[in-house]
C-alpha cells in the first residue's frame, strides 16, 4: 500500500486538538487547526491539569523532546499518592504512599500539576503556521470525491480528507454529525478557587495539603485539594534546555516568558444543588461575598485550617460551574468527520479525567491518521479503530466520573457514613487496602 497525501483539518485549539497538531506535524501530515479565539493569549488563564500516565504518554508521544522535557520541568510534582479523610482531617486512607520515586520524564509513570496556561503556551510552540486564529466554525459539507468542507463566519471555507472535531463540550462540528446526541445535567454545583502560597500562609498551612492531593469526605457535601509547585523557575530551565529549545527554532526566552505561575493550593468544593439555602438563587453564583457566606454555612464544624483555606484564597481565583456529561452514542458509519475529548464524551471536572482522556484521544488519532498516510492502514479502517476504542474508552471515563460525582453529593447520610467507614477499614487493614486500591 503506498503513501498517499493527507490533509486533517482540526476544528479547536484546546489541549486535545493541539496535541493531535504537533504529533500530526512531528509525523510530517499536513495538518491544520482552526481556533475561534482571536490571539494564542486568548486563554491565558485556569487551573492547574493533573497529567496522568494517559496524559503524559500522549504528550511525550506528540511533542518534540525538547518541548516535553520543558513540559516536564516547568510542571510541579503531583505529591505522593492521594489522601482521603474526613472534615475533621482525620485520615482515613492514603493511596500511593509507599510507591518508589518515579523519574519524571519517564511517561509510563510520570504524572505531573502542569500549569494550564503554560501547557498551552507549549503546545502552541511551532504551530504559527499550522493554527488560524478568529476562525469560527459553522458547519460542514461532504462531496463525493470523499473530501469535507469546514465553512467559517468569516465566509471563508477549507477542504480537507479529513475533519476533526475538537471543539469541546458544545461541539458546532458533532452536533451537525450527530443532532440527536443528548446531555445529562447532574444535580452538583462546584466553586473552585486558589490559594497562592506566602511564606506566612506555608507556616500555617497543614502538611497533608501541602503534600499532594487529598479527598475530604465529610458527612455533608465533598472537597479536593492540590498542591501546585513548579519543580524549577524559567531561568533554570533556560540555562539547562535553552540549547535543545533554539534546536527547534524556538527562542527559550520567548517561549518560557511571563510563564511563571505562583505556587498555590488548589480547592474544590462540590455539593448538591438541592442542598443550597433557600435564598441562594442563581444570580448568586457570580457574587464572591455570596460564594464565601455559602462556604461558611456549609464548612461549619470543619477543621479551622481548611475552612482558612477556603476563606483566605484569592477572591477573583474562584471559580463557579455546574456539571453535565454527554449520553453514550452508538456506533455510526465512520466517514470523514471524526472527533475527540470533550466534543464527543464530555464529563464533569471531577479527577481531571476529561484533559487526561481528550490527550489520549489526540495521541490515538494521531496514530490512526500517521498509519494511513503512510499507506500502513486504509483511512476508513484507522478511523474506525479509532473511533471504537475513543468510543469504549471515553464513555467508560465518562461513567466512571459521574458515578464518583454522585457519590462525593449524595445527601444519604447511609451512603456518606458507609464510604467513611469503608476507606478507613482498608486504611487501617493494609492487605485489604492494596486488594481494593492496589499497592500503596
Amino acid at each position: 500500500m503506498s503513501p498517499r497525501l493527507l490533509n486533517v483539518a482540526v476544528i479547536g485549539g484546546g489541549i486535545g486538538g493541539l496535541c493531535l497538531a504537533q504529533g500530526l506535524t512531528r509525523a510530517g501530515v499536513h495538518v491544520t487547526v482552526y481556533e475561534r479565539d482571536l490571539s494564542p493569549d486568548s486563554r491565558l488563564q485556569g487551573f492547574r491539569l493533573n497529567i496522568e500516565p494517559t496524559g503524559s504518554t500522549a504528550l511525550h508521544a506528540c511533542l518534540p523532546p525538547a518541548l516535553w522535557e520543558v513540559l516536564v520541568a516547568t510542571a510541579g510534582d503531583a505529591g505522593s499518592g492521594i489522601g482521603f479523610l474526613d472534615e475533621r482531617m482525620r485520615p482515613l486512607i492514603h493511596i500511593g504512599q509507599d510507591d518508589p520515586g518515579h523519574d519524571p520524564l519517564d511517561p509510563a509513570t510520570g504524572e505531573h500539576a502542569v500549569s494550564r496556561i503554560t501547557l498551552r503556551k507549549l503546545l502552541l510552540a511551532r504551530l504559527d503556521d499550522v493554527v488560524r486564529f478568529g476562525k469560527e466554525f459553522t458547519g460542514f459539507a461532504r462531496a463525493t470525491d470523499g473530501t469535507v468542507t469546514a465553512k467559517f463566519t468569516d465566509g471563508t471555507t477549507s477542504t480537507a480528507d479529513v475533519l476533526v472535531a475538537a471543539d469541546g463540550a458544545n461541539s458546532r462540528v458533532w452536533s451537525q454529525l450527530h443532532p440527536a446526541l443528548g446531555r445529562t445535567a447532574l444535580p452538583a454545583m462546584a466553586v473552585a478557587g486558589k490559594l497562592f502560597l506566602t511564606e506566612e500562609n506555608r507556616r500555617w498551612l497543614p502538611h497533608r495539603l501541602l503534600a499532594g492531593k487529598n479527598v475530604f469526605w465529610p458527612r455533608k457535601d465533598f472537597l479536593f485539594t492540590a498542591v501546585f509547585r513548579r519543580r524549577e523557575d524559567p531561568a533554570a530551565i533556560i540555562a539547562r534546555l535553552g540549547d535543545q529549545v533554539r534546536g527547534l527554532g524556538l527562542d527559550p526566552e520567548h517561549l518560557l516568558a511571563d510563564s511563571h505561575d505562583n505556587d498555590y493550593v488548589l480547592w474544590a468544593f462540590i455539593t448538591h444543588r438541592d442542598s443550597l439555602p433557600a435564598g441562594y438563587t442563581s444570580n448568586a453564583d457570580d457574587d464572591p461575598v455570596a460564594v464565601r457566606e455559602l462556604l461558611t454555612e456549609r464548612t461549619a464544624g470543619w477543621h479551622p485550617d481548611l475552612r482558612r483555606l477556603l476563606a483566605e484564597s484569592t477572591p477573583d481565583s474562584l471559580y463557579r460551574t455546574g456539571f453535565s456529561a454527554a449520553q453514550p452514542l452508538e456506533p455510526w458509519e465512520t466517514g470523514n468527520v471524526t472527533g475527540l475529548g470533550d466534543a464527543v464524551h464530555h464529563m464533569p471536572p471531577v479527577g481531571g479525567l476529561g484533559g487526561n482522556t481528550a490527550l489520549r484521544d489526540a495521541h490515538r488519532l494521531c496514530t490512526a491518521l500517521t498509519a494511513a498516510a503512510r499507506g500502513e492502514q486504509p483511512l476508513a479502517q484507522a478511523l474506525r479503530a479509532y473511533e471504537e476504542d475513543m468510543l469504549r474508552h471515553g464513555f467508560d471515563t465518562v461513567r466512571e466520573v459521574v458515578r464518583n460525582t454522585e457519590a462525593a453529593i449524595t445527601r444519604s447520610a447511609v451512603k456518606r457514613s458507609t464510604a467513611r467507614w469503608f476507606f478507613r477499614t482498608c486504611g487501617i487493614i493494609p492487605p485489604l487496602g492494596r486488594m481494593v486500591f492496589g499497592e500503596r
